[in-house]
């Protein structure tokens, strides 16, 4: 996909998210929206994935390290091809496949069930050491959220990673700047980001501005070609994007909106995909 498409594929992958959060009236909006342009190019870019055999064994692994943010994963998934777009309306119904968090055992396209926050990180390192082990060229991907870093488990993988080299594992950092409690800096700061993977012997990649597509490209392709260690890239986000009214809200972390509300950031989003439909 070139930029422009990607771009539009962003526009759909939040239109999904903001569908399945009011459709479930319960959610988390916020992260999943910063993180839109991440899982659109994960899934439509970078990753080696299939889904029409979406347990090929040579694939490359994500792990959700900040399962909350599902809503975000599961539209990505779904416009990728793993199962029907609709399938998002049923997000968090009694039945459904789309649970609150990812779940191994229900959806396809799904590489590790996660939401204890700070234990996907630690599955992601299990997974490129056993890549390494069995001397398989998979990579591992896994998302964390700038509030997750606060969890000690994180820090213990991090270490790990470090330690045995895994440069085969990428580890990105969601830095929207609000968690549930308000902003990271003021609840528990996490910061420097950067010079802390630095100190775990991982080579870090900061990017000014993690909803650009062009320095999401440069930095997943330093990523690949860095050899002899782990990498984390850092992105700088904003929590709610594309959504006028939720965008830097920390209400809108774990919120559903409205059917007032729901068509207001529908009708953001159209807007958003006509103006690149001009270009």
């Amino acid at each position: 996909m070139n930029k422009t498409e990607l771009q539009k594929m962003a526009v759909e992958v939040r239109k999904g998210i903001v569908t399945g959060v009011h459709a479930a009236k319960a959610g988390h909006p916020g992260g999943s929206l910063s993180a839109a342009d991440v899982f659109t190019y994960l899934y439509f870019e970078e990753m080696n994935i299939d889904p029409e055999n979406p347990g090929d064994p040579g694939r490359d692994r994500f792990v959700l390290s900040k399962g909350h943010t599902a809503p975000g994963l599961y539209s990505a998934l779904a416009h990728r091809g793993y199962f029907p777009v609709e399938d998002l309306k049923t997000l968090r119904h009694i039945g459904s496949h789309l649970q609150g968090h990812p779940c191994i055992q229900h959806t396809p396209g799904i590489d590790m069930s996660s939401g204890s926050l700070g234990q996907g990180i630690s599955a992601a390192v299990g997974m490129a050491l056993s890549a390494k082990l069995s001397q398989d060229s998979y990579r591992v991907y896994t998302l964390l959220g700038d509030g997750e870093i606060q969890e000690g488990q994180v820090w213990e993988a991090a270490m790990f990673a470090g330690h045995r080299k895994l440069d085969n594992l990428c580890v990105i950092v969601d830095n929207n700047g609000l968690q549930i409690d308000g902003p990271v800096d003021q609840v528990c700061s996490p910061y420097p980001i950067d010079r802390k993977f630095e100190a775990f012997n991982f080579h870090v990649i900061s990017v000014a501005d993690g909803n650009d597509f062009d320095q999401l490209k440069a930095a997943f392709d330093e990523a690949r070609a860095t050899k002899g260690m782990p990498t984390a890239i850092v992105m700088k986000t904003v929590k709610g994007k594309g959504v006028s009214f939720m965008e830097n809200q920390v209400g809108w972390h774990g919120k559903a909106p409205n059917d007032e509300e729901y068509a207001i950031a529908m009708a953001d989003l159209e807007k958003a995909g006509e103006a690149l439909c001009q270009k």
